[in-house]
């Protein structure tokens, strides 16, 4: 059983953002100090991905650990309501990969970074993490 109501409950819920989030930017910060630059959430493509590098034909997704299931420690099981959480991170688990193979038919290569790593791994080890996806970065 839920320990707030389900009045309080909708509204905690209405707060997550989907965009913007402190993982999104932490890579956005990153990857701009490193030079490249990028389009945010482009509606054009499958997923609206956080970040698009049209010229390099890559897209980064950051993804939270507990919406999009991921196996580790931030991605709690909820404990009420189990089966509307398990058919909902099922989906949306389902949903990244359709997406995904969509961008590779359309020739975009992905990369996702995952919250917990924005909190685990050094900057030097994200970075190393970017540029070896992005190549080197173009000088203008």
């Amino acid at each position: 059983m839920d320990s707030v109501g389900k009045a309080k409950r909708s509204e905690m819920m209405s707060r997550i953002r989907s965009s913007n989030t402190t993982p999104e930017m932490v890579v956005r910060r990153l990857t701009h100090s490193l030079g490249y630059r990028y389009v945010l959430h482009d509606k054009r493509l499958p997923g609206v991905p956080d970040l698009v590098f049209p010229s390099r034909r890559r897209v980064i997704h950051v993804h939270g650990c507990f919406w999009h299931g991921h196996d580790c420690s931030l991605a709690s099981k909820p404990k009420s309501n189990i089966g509307y959480w398990s058919e909902k991170l099922a989906g949306n688990r389902e949903r990244d990969e359709r997406n995904d193979f969509r961008l590779q038919e359309l020739g975009w290569k992905t990369l996702v970074i995952w919250e917990c790593e924005t909190r685990r791994l050094t900057d030097q080890e994200l970075q190393r993490r970017i540029v070896a996806f992005l190549g080197r970065r173009l000088l203008r």
